[in-house]
């Protein structure tokens, strides 16, 4: 319905200025909670999984329990590809919303599985909603934050996927509680932790508008102008002075409804190939080292320190913690120090700290404690860096092909460091040698400090700059009236 009334005449606009002027409002708030509310879903996902609730009930083996998890992430990979490129043609604000309705019916549904493969498919639908829920909303907040807090915001947003899974640790530890809920039951509920935060979420998502930005290269100026206006009146209400917009920010965008993927390909290896490397370097080492990390952690605690399953779920919680404060304080840095800086320290910060637990480890100076306690200080600067990795993403590319770089770089990452997870749970073995796990860990933190490198050398200066000053849409027209996609498009037909 929108391609069909979108205006494609060229139109001069002040939208990206006026929006990056804007000081910190209620508004931002509303796209804070109302939009960063997915990686807390996810967090939670994930943590259900590996308690494993529902293993008794429905007659599972463990392979079957850990295929849950891995159709739950084929789903995530599937729905980024889907939704990227929807979100980037029909719009932010009507993929947030389909995307975790999707979600909501997807938890909820497997929650009354009564065999392996009703789980099995409800799981991929519930992936299959949090895969869109990446490209859509990265998309929507850093459209929606003004530039100079874009960083931190999206960084902390980011990182509050350890608080889902921290609240689906604390809510699997008491619903799983056999002596509080049947062992039929309990599970169950667990599963509908997550849809009851969505569906609270669904209805504030309602009140967030489409992306000004996208409206305005998809030929809806006039709407995108009134949505502006509405939040410059609210802050006005509030007391907010609004200083004037330099009139040397305006952009000319001639709006197209679409970028076909052949135009995609050419803006990822021919115009950015030094920020498609980097944009792939970031994404694939941290999903590396964190699937390998993470989905480990407790085999190693039981092989290596002799600890019980209950024991070992105990130190989940400080290393979830050191996840969630390392974004949380860093964050603002990234918006004062600088992007390329900032992750290459945390990248390689990271990557120094997990090579001395691997020297200590290996000479067998480590208790449980001592290296949990090694493993938090290392995510602490890890969970920054990585969170920033989907922010680099999100901003070294132009609007028109926002959420479908999202989506390409985050596939890419699912399926390398899905790797992981399958290549320490090899070295970590029975507990019997150190040396396998010992070189694990020492590529690990090669690898992360690598994408530390990477990123010093290719990054993109993008602190307290807006997404325009950044990477040029594809519809703006330049001062001799010709536009990047035209001319490319007239390009293509001149060859035979």
């Amino acid at each position: 319905m929108r391609a069909a009334s979108a205006d494609t005449r060229p139109v001069h606009s002040l939208i990206p200025a006026r929006l990056d002027r804007l000081p910190w409002a209620r508004f931002h708030w509303m796209v804070v909670v109302g939009l960063g509310v997915s990686w807390i879903l996810d967090g939670i996902e994930i943590q259900l999984v590996s308690a494993s609730g529902f293993k008794e009930t429905l007659g599972m083996s463990s392979a079957e329990v850990g295929f849950t998890g891995t159709i739950y992430l084929v789903g995530q990979v599937v729905g980024a590809l889907l939704f990227g490129r929807l979100t980037d043609r029909w719009g932010r604000r009507k993929l947030f919303i389909i995307t975790l309705a999707i979600y909501l019916v997807g938890s909820g549904v497997a929650g009354l599985a009564w065999a392996p493969w009703f789980l099995y498919v409800w799981r991929f639908v519930a992936g299959l909603g949090i895969g869109g829920e990446y490209t859509a909303i990265n998309s929507a907040i850093d459209e929606l934050i003004p530039a100079r807090y874009r960083g931190r915001v999206d960084i902390a947003i980011n990182g509050t996927y350890w608080a889902g899974a921290m609240l689906g640790a604390v809510g699997s530890f008491v619903l799983l509680d056999h002596s509080l809920f049947p062992a039929n039951l309990g599970w169950r509920l667990a599963f509908f932790i997550g849809p009851l935060l969505g569906l609270a979420i669904i209805f504030l998502r309602r009140h967030i508008p489409e992306s000004p930005r996208w409206m305005l290269t998809h030929g809806h100026a006039e709407a995108a102008d009134r949505i502006v206006d509405g939040i410059e009146a609210g802050l006005r209400e509030g007391g907010a002075d609004l200083p004037p917009v330099d009139e040397r920010r305006a952009v000319t965008i001639r709006p197209e409804t679409s970028v076909p993927f052949g135009r995609l390909m050419h803006v990822f290896f021919e115009r950015y190939p030094s920020r498609t490397f980097l944009g792939l370097t970031m994404m694939v080492t941290q999903s590396f080292l964190y699937n390998a990390i993470f989905f480990t952690y407790a085999l190693v605690l039981q092989n290596f320190y002799h600890l019980n399953e209950s024991r070992t779920a105990l130190y989940f919680f400080p290393f979830a913690i050191g996840n969630l404060l390392g974004p949380l304080v860093l964050g603002p840095l990234f918006d004062t120090i600088g992007r390329r800086r900032m992750i290459f320290g945390t990248y390689v910060l990271a990557g120094m700290v997990l090579l001395v637990s691997a020297y200590l480890f290996k000479l067998g100076l480590l208790g449980a404690g001592t290296h949990t306690l090694l493993w938090c200080v290392s995510f602490f600067f890890a969970s920054a860096g990585a969170s920033s990795a989907y922010l680099t993403v999100s901003e070294i590319f132009p609007l028109e092909v926002r959420g479908q770089a999202i989506s390409y770089f985050f596939a890419v990452a699912q399926i390398v460091g899905s790797l992981g997870p399958l290549i320490f749970g090899y070295l970590v073995g029975d507990g019997t040698q150190r040396d396998p796990l010992f070189w694990g860990y020492v590529v690990g933190s090669a690898v992360m400090m690598f994408g530390g490198i990477v990123a010093l050398v290719c990054g993109v200066d993008a602190e307290r700059k807006g997404l325009e000053d950044i990477a040029d849409p594809l519809t703006k027209v330049s001062a001799d009236g010709s536009g990047w996609l035209q001319g490319l498009a007239v390009e293509a037909a001149r060859k035979p």
